[in-house]
């Protein structure tokens, strides 16, 4: 369990010192780009409107690139999200299983290195952790996004295979 702890220390220090080492953002993630390295971004299903505000989009990026950790993790960062939305839950749904982490079950994970989505870094990283089982499983990653302040709910989802 302490290698584990170690190696995602290791890790999110190397994912920093990548994300900064170049002082200028470019942009070169295509949509031909994004299919060729496993990254993959997509835009919202909305529970109410059909034809949402572009300012009220929901824009999330799944990265299923190989990484040099034992194990099997894929990472997500959300780029975009509707003022006064935040997440709430993470569900891994397939025909076979429904993994599903509420945000402060997530962070614990990102504390611990449990299974499970996970939130570590003052949510700088984050990702989903799998045992072997659920390789090439397919299902879907479901994000469900609160706004408390008019008591309403936005999902996003995205299906995958899990590498």
């Amino acid at each position: 369990m302490k290698n584990y702890k170690s190696m995602y220390l290791i890790i999110a220090l190397m994912l920093l010192l990548m994300s900064t080492a170049c002082g200028t953002p470019t942009n070169t993630n295509t949509a031909a780009n994004q299919e060729d390295s496993g990254i993959e971004a997509d835009t919202p299903h909305e529970d109410q409107d059909s034809s949402p505000d572009p300012s009220e989009e929901i824009l999330i990026v799944i990265d299923q690139t190989p990484k040099p950790i034992e194990g099997n993790s894929f990472d997500f960062v959300v780029k975009q999200l509707p003022t006064g939305y935040a997440l709430a839950e993470i569900t891994w749904k397939s025909d076979q299983r429904e993994i599903s982490n509420t945000v402060q079950q997530a962070i614990e994970h990102g504390q611990n290195g449990e299974d499970g989505f996970y939130i570590s870094g003052n949510g700088q990283f984050s990702g989903f952790i799998y045992p072997d089982e659920l390789k090439n499983e397919e299902g879907q990653v479901i994000f469900r996004f609160i706004n408390e302040e008019d008591d309403q709910e936005l999902t996003w989802e995205k299906s995958i295979t899990l590498n």
